[in-house]
């Protein structure tokens, strides 16, 4: 139980970190690292409100295989001026069923102030961010909408040792770098500080219009865990189609009503909570899907 508690704070702890920091760079087409699409010839209302301008998120790492499609976004921002990061997690285990999504909001130009602000840090450029030697760590991805299209950078192992001296292997130029997106990192971190303290508004919590539930063949409990009372699952038949992406785990989404059943019965169970579909019992991995996504085939290209 010890053992389990430190390891979902370590977690926790490693996702604070993530804002803090890591990625490598794709830049297929070459687009100038100076041009952003927002500012530079598409107008704000050229988009709808669900159109991603911005997103942080961690990729890879040494991970369970149920939380590679289900990791939440460190950030995303919208066209219409939402902000949306994850709520705040509670240290207990077994944690919540549902993680928590806060949203807020900013002016439409503040979004396009933050997109351009990626571009500066480098985000869609070519620069090398090397390849530090640290172990099982995950990368940051950077991803913005631009005028010639949606531009990604990943980085490996932002945040671990970038701010404090463990660059070993890394060039100069590697390390400026990383200490560009470092910066962009701390700005996005800190909204207030970045566009001004009356340019964001207070956080609320988000009510999902769609939940997927990622699926596995429900296990007893080891002996370090606590017996889990049985709920009926109120959404989609389990245990759906395969997910894809070469993992052996199931998905399904509940939508409109059958989300908010869901959201509802998930406010009394958690992450070991077997969960009863006809006949059999399952394990779900619930991910609230945001503005952007709309079903379970979102969560394929998470990795």
């Amino acid at each position: 139980m010890t053992t389990v508690r430190a390891a979902v704070t370590a977690a926790s702890t490693a996702v604070l970190l993530a804002l803090a920091g890591c990625a490598s760079t794709a830049d297929a087409n070459g687009t100038p690292a100076g041009r952003s699409a927002v500012a530079t010839g598409v107008p704000a209302d050229g988009y709808g409100q669900s159109t991603l301008l911005l997103r942080v998120a961690y990729a890879g790492g040494f991970v369970p295989a149920n939380l590679i499609p289900t990791r939440l976004p460190l950030l995303s921002v919208y066209a219409d001026g939402r902000v949306f990061t994850q709520g705040p997690q509670i240290e207990i285990f077994p944690p919540p069923a549902l993680p928590g999504l806060e949203v807020r909001r900013i002016s439409p130009a503040d979004a396009r102030r933050l997109v351009d602000l990626a571009v500066a840090a480098g985000v869609g450029g070519s620069a090398d961010y090397g390849q530090p030697g640290v172990a099982d760590a995950p990368s940051t991805r950077f991803t913005v909408r631009t005028d010639a299209g949606i531009r990604t950078t990943e980085v490996y192992a932002l945040g671990n040792g970038d701010g404090d001296g463990l660059t070993g292997g890394l060039t100069a130029a590697q390390i400026a770098a990383r200490r560009q997106l470092w910066t962009l990192l701390s700005q996005l971190n800190d909204l207030p500080r970045t566009l001004g303290p009356d340019a964001v508004s207070q956080s609320t919590l988000y009510a999902p219009s769609a939940i997927a539930a990622v699926v596995e063949e429900w296990r007893s409990p080891g002996p370090d865990q606590p017996a889990q009372e049985e709920k009926e699952w109120p959404g989609p038949t389990l245990p759906g189609p395969l997910l894809g992406g070469g993992l052996e785990l199931h998905c399904v989404t509940a939508s409109g009503a059958a989300a908010a059943r869901v959201a509802s019965a998930a406010t009394h169970a958690n992450t070991l909570t077997p969960w009863r579909s006809g006949n059999q019992r399952w394990t779900l991995t619930l991910r609230p899907l945001l503005p952007d996504e709309r079903d379970c085939a979102d969560l394929r290209g998470q990795s």
